[in-house]
C-alpha cells in the first residue's frame, strides 16, 4: 500500500470522508483529496461503485462505503487490531458508533419537518449523545491506557476525534464532565502528522 495510488473521492467538507483524511495524514500518505461541489457531483457520480460518496480509488479500482474505506485504511497503514481480539473490540466501538451516528445525520440533513428536527436535535443533544459519552468513558477506564483499544492509536481514536475536533456532529456532544475522553482527544491532537494536517485544512462549513 506504501506505493498505492490513492485518490478519495467526496465533496466539499469534512462529513463521512474526514475520519479517511484523518488516517491517511496519521500515516504521512500521500493521495489525491478530490473534493467537488454538490452541482459538480453528477460528473463523478458514474465513477463510484453505488453512486454514493465517499468512495476511494486504489489503483484505479474505486470502492465505497465510509465503514469500509476507514477500515481498509487503517489496518493497511497499522492503525487496527493486532489481534483478532483487538479487532472484534474496534469493530465493535465503529458500530456502537454508527448506532449513534447515523440516526443523528438523519435528523441534521434528511428531516424536512421543522418540529420533528427539533425535537430530534433536543433528544439527541440530551439524551443519545451524554448515553453514547458514557460509554465511551467506561471503555477508556476499563482500558487504562489513554487509548481505546490497547495502547495506540487506532480507528476509534480517529473517529472519536473527528466528531469532537469540529466534526459534522460536534455540536452534539459537551464533554465537560468526560475526563478520560478529554485527554484521549489531547492523545491524537498531540500526534505531529495530525496536528499539521488539522493546522493546514481547508475550512468548510460542515
Amino acid at each position: 500500500m506504501a506505493n498505492a495510488k490513492l485518490k478519495l473521492y467526496y465533496f466539499n467538507g469534512r462529513g463521512r470522508a474526514e475520519v479517511a483524511r484523518i488516517i491517511l495524514a496519521a500515516a504521512g500518505k500521500e493521495y489525491e483529496d478530490l473534493r467537488f461541489s454538490g452541482q459538480e457531483w453528477p460528473k463523478y457520480k458514474p465513477e463510484t461503485p453505488y453512486g454514493q460518496a465517499p468512495a476511494l480509488s486504489v489503483d484505479g479500482v474505486v470502492y465505497a462505503q465510509s465503514v469500509a474505506i476507514n477500515e481498509f485504511l487503517a489496518r493497511e497503514f497499522g492503525f487496527h487490531g493486532k489481534n483478532n481480539l483487538e479487532t472484534f473490540k474496534i469493530e465493535e466501538i465503529v458500530h456502537l458508533w454508527e448506532d449513534f451516528s447515523n440516526p443523528a445525520i438523519d435528523v441534521l440533513f434528511h428531516t424536512d419537518d421543522k418540529t420533528a428536527k427539533e425535537a430530534g436535535i433536543k433528544k439527541t443533544k440530551e439524551e443519545l449523545a451524554p448515553r453514547l459519552l458514557n460509554f465511551l468513558e467506561g471503555i477508556l477506564a476499563k482500558n487504562g491506557t489513554g487509548y481505546f483499544v490497547g495502547d495506540r492509536l487506532t480507528l476509534v481514536d480517529f473517529i472519536v476525534f473527528d466528531a469532537l475536533n469540529g466534526g459534522t456532529l460536534s455540536q452534539f456532544f459537551d464533554v465537560s464532565n468526560f475526563p478520560l475522553i478529554q485527554k484521549n482527544v489531547g492523545l491524537v491532537k498531540s500526534n505531529q502528522r495530525i496536528a499539521s494536517y488539522i493546522a493546514s485544512r481547508k475550512e468548510t462549513p460542515w
